[in-house]
């Protein structure tokens, strides 16, 4: 763990993970949506730890023939000092 505290400033990598449906056109399933949060957790707990910087929420309403749908999602903002190992995969 690091002893020095959280500066914006050491910020060098910036992951950002949607979590939900931002595409009416390309829906996700729920085990998709599950493994983008747990993509989230894995990105707050493991070393080197990140940091959350900011967490937009939004929604959509959309006409799709007769049918209006509401599409919700957030978007992750998660700060590192170093861009991590278990990111290398392209993830």
């Amino acid at each position: 763990m690091s002893t020095g505290n959280f500066q914006i400033t050491n910020m060098r990598f910036i992951k950002r993970i949607v979590v939900g449906n931002d595409n009416p056109q390309n829906m996700k399933t729920e085990a998709e949506v599950q493994e983008a949060m747990d993509q989230v957790n894995l990105c707050l707990s493991s070393t080197p730890r990140g940091y959350l910087l900011n967490m937009e929420k939004s929604f959509g309403l959309y006409n799709i023939g007769e049918h209006q749908i509401v599409l919700q999602y957030a978007v992750y903002h998660i700060g590192f000092d170093r861009k991590p190992m278990f990111l290398e995969n392209g993830k």
